[in-house]
């Protein structure tokens, strides 16, 4: 449709290198885009590819990863990207899964797709590489049996072939999105046309009635992974207005740089993206004069007492946004209108500072990727909605649940309970894992695990977890229990409880060491002293951590499940203090309440500088 009403728009633009140096964006239109778009989906069929096949697509976000991805619409074939955040044999796991019998490339990542042979080879037939293929690269899939093209090549091969266009239908399945599972292998989350243009009428719905509507003049960043459901849909959803995408070139390093030649209109983030933004600006601030600092200081209290009584950020303070402010809105291009965090939790005092100095909207999203993405939105200008998700988007249902074990009343007055989604966002199922999927789907309702507390205002608050999995602040899901089995085996410790919140970026432990085992090391290691004072030895906690590494790494653990900081307790976790259950189950909450100041002062000392 975007196609149809908008052929000369800017559709996907990247920058271009010359002499080693990036210049401007150099963008395809709509049009441009949808021609190579049918030529790749000719030659995908021409290679023997059905529609309801499965394709890979593997990489950073690029021009091509879009193209494949509507190759993918246009003719009726499952996309399930590829993405190695998931752990060293996750890629393989998938390709195998899934039943991927072609694969688009980015040219560095060939090789790590090697890696995935011989096994992968029962299913993979074609390789298509975002750029070049080495003759090494060649050699290396012939010896497998597998064809490989470079881009331009494979463009070429459905050249003079006419395939037509599937008839597509709302129930079929557009992508299958794998998701770390909180044991064992990813999950397979099937996800439909439906789905996705739900999801998509329900944002645009909701901006509409915030009067933040988005046009074909709005201008998006890609840099998130398009393999991740949050900007797969935002991406979509620009699609569909006919606005513009300019990619990143890739590097974090040079991602200001990129936003500054692009001047994006809308912004999506990850809080620790914006963590490092609050504390680069909190780095300026603190370095400048102490004028400079004590004119922030007064801009942005005057400002922000004015959005608490109800002005909107355009008008609370423009005196303070043009003198003052204006420097943060220029640091990210000077169009920025739309500040949107997802993925985890966005802590409130960053939220807040930047609702102040960033003068556009900062919202902050909640969803997964089994919703397809935003399932609640907070709403622009509504400070009393600081540290929560807001209120749900249009088009789903969502209860509470109450969960008794863990004290939570959804009939209460304060309602807390467990967030249930019902809807035609929901996806499908998980891919080949019936048993999964009964355990989260009951009578239509999705059952996400997550905590939630309804506020006055119709907004709603996450406050905990349902089991014991959460995320670090990157956005990478850590399963405890899991965790603890591993650095159990130990044979230096008694018992390990690992911590980690969605606002610390690593995770930090207290260990019960082994009494014999502590001795006799201090004993060989010239510590002297009782076991007490052995356990408070900074020597004896660098040995409990080197012993953790070295299972974690004979574990093949991935780095941010990495232990970064102990502390030795000699008193073993105990009913008497209300940390272990009965049957010896750590009581996690409890453990928090006990160790706090512990905890605490784990993470101070570690705090690494944005």
């Amino acid at each position: 449709m975007s196609v149809e009403k908008y052929p000369n728009n800017p559709m996907l633009g990247r920058r271009q290198i010359v002499n080693g140096k990036a210049g401007k964006y150099v963008w395809q239109t709509y049009k441009e885009v949808y021609d190579i778009v049918i030529k790749v989906g000719n030659s995908i069929r021409s290679c023997g590819v059905e529609e309801g096949g499965k394709c890979g697509i593997y990489g950073a976000n690029c021009p091509e990863w879009i193209i494949s991805m509507e190759a993918c619409n246009a003719y009726g074939l499952y996309c399930v990207p590829l993405y190695d955040t998931l752990g060293a044999g996750a890629v393989e796991f998938i390709i195998c899964h899934a039943e991927v019998s072609i694969a688009f490339v980015e040219e560095k990542k060939i090789d790590e797709l090697f890696k995935t042979f011989p096994n992968s080879t029962t299913f993979l037939r074609t390789i298509v590489s975002f750029g070049k293929v080495t003759p090494d690269q060649k050699a290396e899939a012939e010896k497998y049996g597998l064809a490989i093209y470079a881009w331009e090549e494979f463009l070429q091969l459905g050249e003079n072939k006419q395939f037509d266009l599937p008839v597509k239908k709302k129930s079929d399945i557009c992508t299958i999105m794998y998701t770390s599972g909180t044991t064992g292998d990813p999950k397979g989350v099937l996800i439909s046309n439906d789905s996705i243009v739900t999801l998509i009428a329900g944002v645009k719905r909701l901006l509409e009635c915030v009067n933040e509507q988005l046009t074909m003049k709005d201008v998006y960043i890609s840099y998130l992974p398009l393999a991740h459901i949050f900007d797969r849909v935002i991406e979509e959803l620009f699609i569909s207005h006919g606005a513009s995408i300019g990619f990143w070139r890739g590097d974090v390093k040079l991602l200001v740089e990129d936003i500054g030649e692009l001047k994006p209109s809308i912004f999506c983030a990850v809080p620790r993206v914006l963590d490092r933004i609050y504390s680069g600006l909190l780095q300026k601030i603190s370095g400048g004069s102490l004028l400079k600092k004590k004119l922030f200081d007064v801009a942005y209290s005057y400002k922000f007492y004015n959005m608490r009584k109800g002005s909107k950020h355009g008008e609370a303070s423009p005196i303070s946004d043009k003198i003052v402010f204006s420097k943060v809105k220029q640091g990210l291009g000077g169009n920025v209108r739309l500040i949107l965090s997802g993925a985890a939790p966005l802590s409130a005092h960053v939220e807040e500072f930047l609702r102040v100095v960033a003068c556009c909207h900062v919202l902050q999203g909640y969803g997964l990727t089994e919703s397809c993405a935003g399932t609640f939105v907070s709403l622009p200008n509504e400070l009393s909605m600081l540290g929560t998700v807001g209120p749900p988007v249009p088009n789903v249902d969502i209860r509470l649940e109450s969960v008794p074990e863990m004290g939570y009343d959804a009939l209460a007055s304060r309602p807390r309970g467990e967030i249930c989604i019902k809807g035609n966002t929901l996806f499908t199922g998980y891919y080949k894992r019936e048993d999964l999927t009964n355990e989260v789907m009951i009578d239509g309702w999705f059952h996400t695990g997550d905590i939630g507390e309804w506020q006055p205002d119709g907004s709603m608050k996450i406050i905990d977890r349902k089991k014991n999995i959460f995320k670090l602040s990157q956005g990478e899901y850590v399963a405890v229990e899991n965790l603890e089995n591993v650095y159990g085996v130990v044979s230096d410790i008694d018992s390990i409880w690992v911590y980690g919140n969605s606002f610390e970026s690593f995770l930090v432990a207290v260990v019960n060491p082994n009494k014999q085992a502590l001795e006799g090391w201090a004993a060989e290691n010239g510590v002297s002293g009782d076991f007490d004072s052995i356990c408070q030895n900074p020597k004896a906690k660098e040995y409990i951590l080197g012993e953790l590494s070295k299972i974690g790494k004979e574990k093949k653990l991935k780095g941010f499940e990495f232990i970064k900081a102990v502390h030795l307790d000699p008193v073993a976790f105990d009913m008497e203090r209300d940390l272990l259950t009965p049957t010896y189950k750590k009581k996690r909450p409890q453990l928090l309440k006990y160790y706090q100041s512990v905890i605490d002062n784990l993470y101070k000392p570690n705090k690494p500088n944005a």
